[in-house]
């Protein structure tokens, strides 16, 4: 079985017995659409399967944490393979990425919505990549121009 077969969003509507069908041998069917972020499209059992397997995986590694602080470290230790970037973090700061990391995948599998685990993992990123351009981190760890530049506007609400 693969994982994923791909289908226009025309095909389901024209022909969706025949685009269904690669749900038999195929875990989802990935729907492009022109002019919209695609689709993906799978049985509601795979997606429950998949949606617990995440939920008792994360809710281990957090016990596991949680009772012997090595499986922090060991976490620390493989995180680089994962993510090559937090090699720019300082050992304080990758422990509390994979801390936040578990964290934001279990309270987001308890959910059913994982979208602040890409958020948590894009604010380390980037917290490394300032880290990584000397310049870029001493323009911003530097001390801050004292000048008043007045009250910020409050945001105009999109209607």
């Amino acid at each position: 079985m693969t994982v994923t077969a791909q289908a226009n969003l025309s095909d389901l509507l024209n022909r969706p017995k025949k685009t269904l069908e690669l749900l038999e041998t195929n875990r989802q069917i990935r729907l492009r659409r022109r002019d919209a972020e695609d689709l993906v499209l799978t049985t509601a059992d795979r997606a429950e399967q998949d949606s617990t397997a995440l939920s008792s995986m994360s809710r281990v590694f957090n016990e596991m944490m949680r009772r012997d602080p090595m499986v922090l470290t060991m976490a620390v230790n493989v995180l680089p393979a994962v993510f090559p970037w937090v090699e720019y973090l300082d050992e304080d700061e990758k422990k509390d990425f994979a801390a936040e990391w578990l964290a934001a995948l279990s309270s987001g599998s308890a959910m059913g919505n994982t979208a602040a685990v890409e958020v948590v993992v894009a604010a380390w990123q980037h917290t490394a990549e300032i880290y990584a351009d000397p310049e870029l981190y001493a323009q911003l760890s530097g001390p801050l121009d004292e000048a008043d530049y007045g009250a910020v506007p409050p945001p105009e609400v999109a209607e």
